[in-house]
């Protein structure tokens, strides 16, 4: 039994190491950031989030609809007639232009989502360690409380003894 008791005092120190490097990493994530959003990268969040509303939707189709009403009938000068090629190369320079935009918010969301799978994969370690080192005081809680009880069940079998020999 002390050579698993040990082991056991082995392993415990090193998880103790690895949640006290946990906790330290933990520390180091929650720390309000060093660097504040660049001037490009909030206008890259504003583009893409007035691009991925429904505000932008709307206003975009009532235009599109508009364009293509007025084009038709001739209210106005038909500027771009069927099959509306000027309309389409506006849409193609929006694209085009809103695209880079929304990968520059998109990357820095990415790398914001692994940071935080990083530290819930820590968490999760920390805990799965934390349980572990429960099971293992629990393991030797048990080995105690049944070594006692055999030292009293051969306390009693010596007792017992000792009174069969007299009578």
């Amino acid at each position: 039994m002390s050579s698993n008791h040990s082991l056991g005092s082995v392993l415990h120190e090193e998880e103790v190491k690895l949640l006290y490097a946990l906790r330290a990493a933990r520390r180091r994530a929650q720390m309000p950031a060093s660097m504040e959003l660049t001037r490009g990268q909030r206008i890259a969040d504003g583009v893409a989030a007035m691009v991925g509303s429904w505000a932008f939707i709307i206003v975009q189709s009532t235009v599109l609809v508009a364009w293509m009403v007025l084009n038709v009938v001739g209210w106005v000068q038909a500027w771009d007639p069927y099959p509306f090629i000027l309309l389409n190369l506006v849409l193609s320079f929006q694209a085009a232009y809103a695209a880079p935009f929304i990968m520059m918010s998109q990357n820095r969301q990415s790398a914001i989502d692994r940071a935080d799978a990083k530290n819930d994969y820590d968490v999760n370690r920390k805990a799965e360690l934390e349980i572990e080192l429960l099971h293992q005081k629990v393991d030797l809680l048990r080995e105690t409380e049944i070594a006692q009880l055999i030292a009293v069940i051969k306390g009693l079998e010596e007792r017992i003894a000792g009174m069969g020999g007299k009578g």
